[in-house]
Parts: C-alpha cells; structure tokens; sequence
C-alpha cells in the first residue's frame, strides 16, 4: 500500500507523529518571542517546550504560571495550539485539503482515517467536517454560559468576560486543563455554572467523536449502539460514579480539600474531581492537599482516560473494557470474545493488549527515572508521571520545581501519551513485516 525505499517513512503514523512534532516546535518559537513574555524577554527553551507540548498534548502541565509569565500574545498561541492538537493535525490537514482542492486524494484519506479512527475510509471528508463543525458549536455554547456568568455573576467586565469565557470553553472541550488563575478553578468550587460548564464540557470533548455522532444518531436506541459506543458510555458513566463517592468519602472531612465546603458543594467537588482525574487538568480543590487514598484513585483514573478518537488521553476506556471482555472469556473457557451480539477480532484484542502493556512500561521506567533525578516521594512522582501520559494536567504542585532533565522527560511522556503508546510504536516501525511461514506450535506454562 505504501512504497518503500524514499516513501517509507511515510506511514500514516509516523505523518502524524511528525506533524504533533511540528506543531509542537512551532508553538515553542512563537513562545520564545519576547512579546510573548509579559517581562518581555525570551523564555528558556525548556520552559517554552514543555509549555508548547503541553498545549499540542492537550495536557495543562505548566511550569510558568500561565496567566501571570505569558502575555495575551502568548495565551493566543497556547490557545491556539490546544486547538490544533484537540483537533488532530491530519483532521485540519485533512479540512484544508477539502477547501483548497474540494478533492481528497487516497492517501489523505488514509491519513485521515489514522487520526480520527473512523472505522472506514468512505465518508471521511464529511466525518472531519462534522468533527470541526460539533468542535466549534461545543465551544460556543460553553464560552457563552462561562461568559455570562463570569460577567453577570463575577462583575467581570464584558471584555475580559468574553476573554475568560473563549479562552476555559477551548481549554474544557479540549481537555487541556489550561486555566487564567494561579488556583486552576478553585476559586470557583461552590459556582455550580462554572464547574458543572466545564465539566460537561470535558465529559463531551473525551468521550470520543465517533460515540458522540453515534449518540446524537441513536441515544433512544441503545440496542442498536455499536461495541465502541456502549463500552464507552458504561464505563465512562461507572468510572464517574466510583470516583464521585469515592473522592466525596475521602475528602470530606479534610480540612485541605473538601472540608471547608458545604455538603452540597463536597459532592459537586467530588464529581469535578471525578471528571477532570479522567483526562483535563482542572482541579477546584489543592491536590497536594488530598489522602493519599484519592491520589491512588486518581493514578488509576488518569491511566484509564476517556473515549477513543475524542480530546481524551490515557489508555482508552475501550482498552481497558475490551481487556475486562478477554479477561472474563478466559474465565469462562471461551475461546472467543463477544460483546453483546458481536465477536471481537484477534488482532483487535492484541492492540487493546499491547496498548495497555506500552503504558505500563512507559509509566514504571518514567517513574524510576523521576525518584532518581529527585528527592520527591513516590505518591507525588507517580502522580505527576501518569498526570504527564494520561496528558491529564493535574498535579500536586512539583512541576515547577523539576529540573530540565525531568522536564524533557515529561516532554516525552506528553508527546507519547497524545498520539497514543502503539502509534508511537509504529511510527518508528520503517515497515510492516508479514511473515510468510508459521513456525511449530509449542505451549508455555502461564502463571
């Protein structure tokens, strides 16, 4: 399908990797231009790479504050490269090519195809329209409620209002985490139109486009839902609850955290926590200050992630379901996974597998690097390294003060945590190898 020798690189995973790569270099230039300082000097360029990655990654890692270190300039670029990567490069590639040329060759479709996981290369053009079109209207109608109640609930002027409100609804759909204050949202906790904005804005962006079309298509017929679509909309709804209560229980008689809201405002903190643990990096409350019971829940919840094809990170909600299928056929004595009335392919089952064991290896040698490099304690480590590969953006407080060395390192661990663990993978493959002959079957003793 591909050519080799000139064209091998040329794979729709190494395009895209490339292009993240591109995006990335280019938002840290822009970030290095003085104007985009508000001191008016040039950022180092560790500071404006993992900024820029951050941004790309649809993390919200910062190691400068972003609303006191950059100026409107810079917000602009940050906001901008949230959008390019909430998007997907191939998915703009792919919309520039239809407004240029009104065409889309095969090749483009097939790059297409690779960044927004649509399961068939017919109709493609029309799926990137769709997400582009749903993208902005989500936006809109979150920056106007965020709008009106910056303005008519915070005394915000109209200006900066709007500002505020454009600005959180691009940074919430995206999952991005991003936030104009020191405190991330905490300064909101007990404003229900804020939190619960935001959140529903985050739960939209990170279940996934395919599961959002398919659910705007058929949400009265549940029956008819495709695999992807109801693994997606159990788990997410399962794992939202579990954290709601959980985070509630822990936290609630904690001074630092839940305690000094009102019983109502402990369970709408629990919930936001629940939400944003999953793939934003929102908190409305100090993370540094939670049981370590919650950060424990929180390694997990960010490892799991959200919906595929979405703004989401983390493994998938489909991987861990699809694992959770196998693991109860292998109980059962099932020599086949079905979901529902559908039989899950071979090779489907291998990529959930090699997926989920990639970012394992990823977390675990992160982790062991990051105690080495620092004298942090492992609760805050392995939280700021799954919160890096989740591209979740939570963090206890220790990003700031990391040295270069784990900065790169978390670089790393947002790039591979966006275009995901086994397109990383491939993308350094320089071919598919099919092997032409099978060899003996012998068994192994497993356990």
């Amino acid at each position: 399908m591909w050519r080799r020798g000139a064209d091998r690189f040329q794979h729709p995973a190494q395009v895209i990797a490339g292009g993240f790569a591109t995006a990335i270099l280019a938002g840290a230039a822009l970030l290095m231009v003085p104007a985009a300082s508000r001191s008016g000097e040039s950022a180092s360029l560790v500071d404006t790479l993992f900024t820029a990655t951050s941004a790309v990654c649809v993390t919200g890692l910062v190691v400068v504050d972003t609303a006191g270190h950059w100026s409107t300039f810079g917000q602009l670029v940050i906001l901008a490269l949230i959008q390019i990567g909430g998007l997907g490069i191939m998915t703009l590639a792919t919309l520039l090519t239809v407004l240029l040329s009104r065409r889309l060759g095969l090749r483009a479709r097939f790059l297409a195809q690779a960044e927004t996981k649509s399961l068939s290369l017919r109709d493609v053009r029309r799926v990137v329209r769709n997400i582009v079109l749903f993208s902005l209207a989500s936006e809109v109608a979150v920056a106007v409620v965020l709008t009106a109640r910056f303005a008519l609930g915070h005394d915000y002027p109209v200006g900066r209002a709007m500002y505020h409100g454009v600005f959180h609804a691009v940074s919430a759909f995206n999952n991005a985490g991003f936030a104009l204050y020191p405190d991330s949202l905490m300064r909101f906790a007990d404003d229900p139109w804020i939190i619960v904005t935001v959140a529903v804005a985050v739960i939209v962006g990170g279940l996934g486009f395919p599961v959002v079309f398919e659910l705007l298509r058929s949400w009265r017929r549940p029956g008819t839902w495709s695999v992807l679509t109801r693994i997606t909309v159990v788990l997410t709804a399962s794992l939202l609850v579990l954290g709601t209560v959980v985070f509630t229980l822990v936290e609630f008689r904690n001074p630092a955290t839940f305690g000094r809201l009102d019983g109502a405002h402990k369970v709408l903190a629990g919930f936001f926590a629940s939400v944003m643990t999953r793939t934003a990096g929102f908190n409305s409350v100090d993370i540094a200050g939670m049981r370590p019971e919650s950060l424990l829940l929180s390694d997990i919840l960010m490892f799991v992630g959200g919906g595929s094809a979405g703004t989401a990170g983390g493994v998938k909600v489909t991987t861990v379901g699809l694992l959770a299928f196998m693991l109860w056929a292998e109980m059962r004595g099932e020599t086949q996974v079905n979901i529902g009335a559908r039989r899950v392919p071979e090779n489907n089952q291998r990529q959930a597998l090699a997926v989920l064991l990639l970012a394992l290896a990823a977390v675990a040698v992160a982790t062991f690097t990051l105690l080495g490099m620092t004298r942090y304690t492992l609760d805050q480590v392995l939280f700021e390294v799954v919160s890096a590969f989740g591209t979740v953006g939570l963090s206890t407080g220790i990003t700031a003060g990391l040295p270069p060395a784990a900065d790169l390192l978390l670089i790393i661990l947002m790039f591979m945590g966006r275009i995901g663990p086994l397109t990383v993978a491939s993308a350094l493959a320089l071919r598919e190898r099919i092997r032409r002959y099978e060899l003996p079957e012998e068994r192994t003793i497993v356990g």
